[in-house]
């Protein structure tokens, strides 16, 4: 049956909704980044761009670094707009958009998030690089998805017990990466661990302007949790939703974080811009090995 026009919206041209993308523009292999700024910083490195787009805080350029066609997307911040990404992204290659019917045969996207983040851990410096080996979806965005197969329940009861969790709060998940991917982008100098994913930058990260929190307490329990051999590493707003919704749709998803802040020191990288730029390239010479 075809999906609805109040469901799958598309542009008078054809296009999906938000990215104004077609299924041409994109490539299989997918750099996510949060700032539609940063798009330019990695294309810049391209040998040619033969496609760039952009709607909102959508931005895309799609290109070709060392023969290997890649696209670049900016999602913006939280899992908000990652549900929107990858929604509509999936539909540019899994939906007909012509019969609005789901394809047959699906496609499975490579999608790679090069990202900043802040360490919990005191032994995870600024400006170090960091693969997210699972994430903690502490936001509750993935509950309106059929999420069951997806998610890791006996370390999430485990994490509820430690931090006594609100039971107004919607249940943490905790999900893993592609280990697909991981072998490609692993290291003797990559860090690896969970990432929290919080649906906020202020309250939901633990801090405090004006408003009080309902747990004055949550960032040095989520930093006090240990089971087996997890423990929550990094704090950021995008990965669990990317790794949530990949996995439902069947796509390979994997998070780098550059470390650019240490919440148990208090310290902050003296030059963002240069840990960034680096775990880009670093990133660039192992895409095309995928």
């Amino acid at each position: 049956m075809s999906i609805k026009d109040s469901e799958l919206i598309l542009n008078p041209d054809g296009s999906v909704y938000h990215l104004n993308l077609k299924p041409e523009d994109i490539s299989d292999t997918i750099i996510f980044v949060g700032d539609q700024d940063r798009v330019e910083k990695i294309t810049k490195h391209f040998d040619s761009i033969e496609f760039s787009t952009q709607k909102r805080e959508f931005k895309t350029q799609t290109g070709y670094y060392k023969d290997k066609r890649i696209s670049v997307i900016s999602t913006g911040i939280g899992p908000d707009n990652i549900d929107i990404v990858l929604n509509e992204l999936d539909a540019l290659v899994n939906i007909d958009l012509k019969t609005r019917k789901p394809k047959t045969e699906l496609s499975s996207l490579n999608i790679i998030r090069i990202g900043t983040s802040g360490s919990l851990q005191k032994d995870i410096p600024v400006d170090a690089f960091l693969i997210s080996t699972h994430a903690l979806d502490i936001n509750g965005m993935l509950h309106f998805y059929q999420i069951d197969g997806i998610s890791n329940p006996e370390i999430e009861d485990e994490f509820i017990k430690h931090t006594n969790w609100d039971k107004n709060k919607a249940r943490p998940i905790i999900i893993n990466n592609s280990k697909y991917l991981e072998k490609y982008f692993e290291g003797q100098k990559i860090f690896k661990g969970m990432t929290g994913t919080a649906g906020g930058f202020y309250g939901p990260q633990g801090r405090v302007l004006r408003l009080p929190l309902q747990d004055a307490d949550l960032n040095s329990k989520l930093d006090n949790f240990s089971y087996k051999d997890f423990r929550i590493t990094n704090f950021e707003m995008e990965t669990s939703v990317i790794y949530g919704l990949s996995k439902l749709l069947g796509h390979e998803a994997l998070s780098l974080n550059a470390i650019i802040a240490n919440r148990a020191t208090g310290n902050f990288s003296k030059d963002p811009k240069k840990t960034v730029e680096k775990l880009i390239t670093y990133a660039l010479e192992r895409i095309v090995n995928i």
